[in-house]
């Protein structure tokens, strides 16, 4: 077959899928060639959000810009959908773009069609968005913990996936530990990634919040919310002082009698209430011996 041919052949393939009322796109065309990954020009009308995105947030002016960008320059790198039937898509990724190119006007958007079941569609939105999108720290962590309970994956199998280190990847996942206030904090950016790993190492909730509360109050540095941080924890780990319950006049005398009476080392223990353990020592089998003999005496 000719060049010319194979090329009229997917053409022809191509048309025929996006024709198809079928509600995923077949993965061969009539040439017995794929056609997965190919772009088409799809009109914005025809493409419907999509409900897995991770991202709920855009910021107005940087969709201003960016719808400017598209006015001039036109869209360099195409969205991704898949086919939900005939002349309905649905976006995968590109959420962003699809957004600006309404904003400036553009009546179609190219765009790359690909097979996708509901679980395989969620884990490539998820992924494209982390890798390609600026996420804050609590969407990219909300997105890891969407793709291991939704698409059933290990930390480990997410950090190949995303190209991050499984500790990068814990470290985002311990975000989502953390009280909605600092997390409100952190994606609205009043905080940094670095003042909340501060706070998460404090365990108990109401002297982070203190903390948390002062970082705000005081303007402090990621340096200044960590020494912070590690003064609480040095001071909740310090060893409370015991209260010493001293041996009534009784008590003592008993131990003196025990001792004389066993030929031994005799400690007795009592609480404030009253509750305690009498102690002999011995110092071989032996011994043991002669004091079991003298307890039956």
């Amino acid at each position: 077959m000719t060049t010319k041919g194979k090329k009229q052949a997917l053409g022809r393939g191509l048309n025929a899928i996006l024709q198809s009322p079928d509600t995923d796109i077949t993965s061969r065309d009539i040439s017995g060639n794929y056609v997965v990954g190919a772009i088409a020009e799809l009109p914005l009308s025809s493409i419907e959000a999509n409900p897995f995105q991770p991202r709920d947030r855009f910021e107005e002016e940087a969709l201003n810009d960016l719808a400017e960008s598209i006015k001039h320059q036109g869209i360099i790198q195409p969205v991704t959908v898949r086919k939900m039937g005939y002349d309905r898509y649905q976006l995968i990724s590109g959420e962003r773009r699809l957004k600006a190119a309404k904003i400036a006007g553009l009546e179609k958007i190219p765009a790359f069609i690909r097979v996708a079941n509901d679980q395989q569609m969620l884990e490539m939105a998820l992924v494209e968005n982390i890798q390609r999108e600026n996420l804050n720290p609590i969407e990219v962590a909300i997105s890891y913990q969407r793709l291991i309970e939704e698409c059933h994956i290990t930390q480990e199998t997410l950090s190949d996936k995303v190209g991050k280190n499984r500790s990068t990847v814990t470290n985002y996942l311990r975000l989502l530990k953390l009280e909605p206030e600092i997390q409100k904090a952190l994606q609205d950016e009043q905080i940094t990634m670095g003042h909340a790993r501060a706070l998460l190492g404090i365990e108990l909730s109401e002297p982070r919040m203190q903390l948390f509360n002062a970082t705000l109050l005081e303007n402090l540095s990621v340096r200044e919310v960590e020494n912070r941080a590690r003064e609480i924890k040095t001071t909740r780990k310090s060893p409370e002082q015991k209260t010493i319950t001293p041996l009534p006049p009784r008590h003592k005398e008993a131990k003196s009698q025990l001792t004389e009476h066993f030929n031994t080392k005799i400690n007795i223990k009592r609480d404030s209430k009253g509750k305690g353990f009498i102690t002999l020592h011995f110092n071989n089998d032996t011994d043991f011996e002669r004091l079991l003999n003298r307890m039956h005496e």
